[in-house]
């Protein structure tokens, strides 16, 4: 699969504790950017943050939140991006989408992989 250099990186923030169907949300999501065949998907758990209603969500020992932010990262071509979007719009009820620009500068697996 070839991204082109001048490619999209899609970041969808969400809640841990987020759902779709009974299954996490971000479990959801990146099953259905492989489904869809984009080039990636990478899920990142913050120990920090809040949100829109100024919630504070941590991990420290003495206040462990039970709903961390979760961050999804997709880097593919603008219009498999695109394509894509509505899903999201489905699925996603609380969060944050942003779209940036990005240059992708290498994209490859090792050939001995299967």
């Amino acid at each position: 699969m070839k991204i082109p250099a001048d490619g999209k990186l899609l970041r969808i923030f969400i809640g841990e504790q987020d759902k779709w169907h009974g299954v996490p949300l971000y479990e959801a999501i990146v099953n259905l950017a492989r489904k869809e065949q984009l080039a990636g998907a990478t899920v990142l758990k913050g120990c920090m943050g809040f949100g829109a209603k100024s919630h504070m969500h941590t991990a420290k020992i003495l206040r462990l939140s039970e709903d961390l932010p979760m961050i999804i990262e997709i880097v593919d071509s603008e219009e498999k991006i695109a394509a894509f979007m509505p899903h999201l719009d489905e699925m996603v009820s609380e969060g944050l989408i942003t779209l940036e620009k990005v240059n992708v500068i290498l994209y490859r697996a090792n050939s001995l992989s299967k």
